[in-house]
């Protein structure tokens, strides 16, 4: 502008010279100083259209124009500050929103990490909070970048705008260059932190996984080593004391019976007598079946409170294996002793059905359904491989079981470790061998 304004004074006439001052309608241009905070415009007197010379016209006309051009580069400088000035708050804001929530995030974090150490996992809460950060940081910046983008586009698309000073601009983009690297740094930071805390939770996952798995085998060699049974049926139940309360319990019940046949291994260790080494009662009749040794009497048999004398002697603390049949048919009955047969009979309990649904216990007899034990009636020893059958067995079947070579299962009460529950102290304990039993009997 100003060397525009010397380029007009140096082309005005010399108004000084007596010639140029004879000549009529000449004006004079006056330039005064004025103080720095008045208005820069400097007042253009009004001057006549007409008359003049061409050169004076135009002249005129660019001093006309200068100032209009004066004018617009004040306003359109007045509208960047004004903007640059928004744009500054704008990032400097951006800035306190940044530090504000990178902040609470990791106080967030940091709380979700503690939760899930107190056995809350909080890792669905971190992945929405730092989506929410990442976002939030991700529109600021871009639309600052919008802005200052647009207002350069606006400053080269109007010529007669200044361009924004390059120290501002540098400013800017460094500001705008902080804040990326600052998101970037955030979003690594988490994606690490993240990436640690789902180790962290895996392994220990892990190891509470495999503690279990050692915990489970370990129980079920306890188990195994508790029981030391070889097969399910390779146990015994051991009654030491002659009293009211040991007793084993057989969980399955009988169905009605019209013939049965019962075995079992038996060792008595009692001084005087065997005692019962088993009794079925139902309601309404306790003594269903009972096998029983006491006071100066013999082994009996009793059905349905009928009596049988069995002429068997096991109270000499062996094992022996024993085998009682019976039938409804004439009640007839058969009695064996480690395989032969040691007596026989009829007339027990003829034509009576064995009742179903009652309880069957070993070493006792029972007075009442399951209960009223007598401790002078209790079976003291040892009793393995009680087995019930609803038919007779054949008398080869009872031998090859006395001399080990089979092992048969009643069909209707086998003898397995799930079926035979013990209480009051009574004991499962691992079985000899059926060699060892045969040897001893």
């Amino acid at each position: 502008m100003l060397v525009l304004l010397a380029a007009a004074l140096l082309l005005l006439p010399d108004t000084s010279s007596p010639a140029a001052g004879q000549e009529a309608g000449l004006t004079r241009l006056v330039c005064t100083s004025i103080p720095l905070d008045a208005d820069p415009t400097c007042p253009v007197p009004a001057m006549p259209i007409q008359g003049g010379t061409a050169q004076e016209q135009d002249l005129r006309a660019t001093l006309v124009q200068l100032r209009e051009t004066i004018l617009q580069q004040k306003e359109a400088m007045s509208s960047q500050k004004e903007a640059i000035k928004e744009l500054t708050s704008k990032l400097t804001r951006c800035e306190g929103v940044a530090l504000g929530e990178s902040a609470q995030l990791q106080a967030k974090f940091k709380g979700g990490r503690r939760k899930q150490h107190g056995g809350k996992d909080t890792m669905g809460d971190l992945p929405r909070a730092h989506s929410q950060v990442v976002d939030h940081l991700g529109r600021t910046i871009q639309a600052l970048k919008d802005r200052l983008a647009s207002l350069e586009q606006q400053t080269r698309a109007n010529p007669s705008n200044q361009a924004i000073p390059s120290d501002l601009r540098e400013q800017l983009q460094r500001k705008l260059g902080d804040l990326e690297s600052q998101l970037l740094n955030k979003v690594s930071e988490l994606e690490d932190e993240k990436f640690v805390l789902l180790n962290e939770t895996a392994a220990h996952r892990y190891k509470t996984e495999s503690a279990l798995n050692a915990l489970h085998e370990r129980v079920t060699e306890l188990e195994k080593e508790s029981n030391g049974f070889k097969s399910p049926d390779d146990f015994k139940v051991s009654l030491p004391l002659r009293t009211n309360y040991l007793y084993a319990r057989i969980k399955k019940s009988l169905p009605e019976l019209y013939a049965f046949t019962v075995c079992m291994w038996i060792r008595s260790t009692a001084l005087s007598s065997v005692g019962t080494p088993f009794s079925y009662a139902v309601s309404g009749q306790a003594n269903e079946i009972v096998l029983i040794e006491w006071g100066n009497n013999p082994i009996e048999l009793l059905i349905n409170d009928k009596v049988a004398q069995l002429p068997m002697n096991i109270n000499d603390g062996k094992w022996h294996h024993i085998c009682i049949t019976w039938t409804t048919r004439d009640g007839m009955w058969e009695a064996y002793q480690n395989g032969h047969l040691r007596g026989s009979g009829e007339n027990l309990a003829p034509w009576h059905p064995i009742k179903a649904g009652g309880a069957l216990i070993l070493g006792q007899e029972q007075d009442t359904v399951g209960g009223r034990f007598d401790a002078t009636q209790a079976f003291v020893g040892e009793l393995s491989h009680f087995n019930i059958w609803d038919r007779i067995l054949t008398s080869e079947d009872i031998r090859s079981m006395a001399n080990c070579s089979a092992n048969l299962a009643g069909n209707i009460v086998p003898w397995i470790d799930n079926n035979v529950d013990v209480f009051g102290g009574a004991t499962k304990l691992p079985l000899e061998t059926c060699q060892e039993r045969l040897v001893s009997s």
